[in-house]
């Protein structure tokens, strides 16, 4: 019987980040998207189109979330009922009235940027942060940081399932960086040092088909892991990582039977930050009508205090 390794056993090659920009960064990887990098991406718009990347919460079609998570729920507070007789609105000068409303909701369950610290193993996070520094809340390598900084500059569209000829790919499909750069050369693009990677999959496709069987038997398809994939992360100087998917990577790896590997050796590590859960449909279609598959991409996650993860929604402009 094969047994499943640990991560500390797995990675204990496995390049790191760790006091490259100090002891004290909380960013990682988006210390590379410089001034440079920034208008880099602002020099790529011409037509002015814009295009947004958060899925709507609240989707009546229903919103895709990790398994063990329950999606948002919106409450109304205050609407017109209120007013009605014997209603309890409150009187202002004037008579206005107004709606209120509130929504409970995972800060990872729609499309959000994963805080640095929001996975570890060996009882450290990102930069070597004592994994203690999370009870109660992330003291270190929070999702604030990052929100607190912004993150611009150019980006690429990888579409792998356009790629592939399939409207989407399959649970536990899985590519590495070799199909990326393939991926690139069939549009015609390639992929830069410091490059954001959008990488579209469609397989959120079949969440809206039909959840239950999407939920059954749980893997996502996406990025697996190899050693050699991981170098050419760290050298191409990667600074975020966003997908149309949950969890950003193959769910359980195929070849090792350890779940979200990447999640440690891309962003623990090397402190490349994760977007998830991203809309790229009508970015897609648009990069497949005119061919151009580069674009300047802006985000900042919601700023929350010591919070693993926040909501955003990303803008690419082309």
């Amino acid at each position: 019987m094969t047994t499943t390794p640990d991560l500390t056993e797995l990675l204990a090659d496995s390049p790191s980040n760790w006091g490259k920009w100090g002891a004290d960064d909380e960013v990682g990887s988006l210390n590379y998207l410089t001034a440079e990098q920034v208008l880099s991406g602002v020099g790529l718009i011409r037509k002015g189109a814009l295009f947004t990347l958060q899925r709507l919460i609240g989707d009546p079609d229903g919103d895709p979330v990790w398994p063990g998570r329950s999606p948002a729920t919106r409450e109304m507070i205050l609407d017109e009922s209120h007013w009605d007789e014997g209603g309890d609105g409150p009187a202002f000068p004037g008579g206005l009235h107004y709606a209120d409303d509130k929504i409970n909701a995972f800060l990872q369950g729609s499309t959000q940027y994963d805080a640095l610290g929001h996975v570890w193993y060996d009882g450290r996070i990102y930069n070597g942060y004592d994994a203690r520094t999370t009870v109660g809340g992330l003291e270190k390598a929070s999702v604030e940081p990052i929100a607190q900084r912004g993150v611009a500059g150019r980006a690429v569209l990888l579409d792998m399932a356009r790629f592939r000829d399939v409207a989407h790919l399959g649970a536990g499909e899985t590519f590495d960086h070799t199909d990326l750069e393939k991926c690139a050369a069939a549009q015609g693009i390639e992929i830069r040092p410091r490059d954001i990677l959008l990488i579209r999959t469609n397989h959120l496709d079949l969440f809206f088909q039909d959840s239950e069987s999407f939920y059954g038997d749980f893997c996502e398809p996406g990025l697996v892991y190899s050693p050699e994939l991981v170098k050419w992360f760290q050298d191409k100087e990667i600074p975020n990582l966003v997908t149309d998917t949950i969890a950003n990577e193959v769910t359980t790896d195929p070849h090792n039977g350890v779940a979200l590997v990447l999640h440690n050796a891309l962003m623990r590590n090397l402190g490349i930050a994760f977007t998830e859960i991203c809309d790229l449909e009508k970015l897609a279609d648009d990069c497949a009508a005119d061919g151009v598959y580069e674009f300047f991409y802006v985000a900042a996650p919601l700023k929350i205090h010591r919070a693993t993860g926040a909501p955003v929604n990303p803008v690419v402009i082309k």
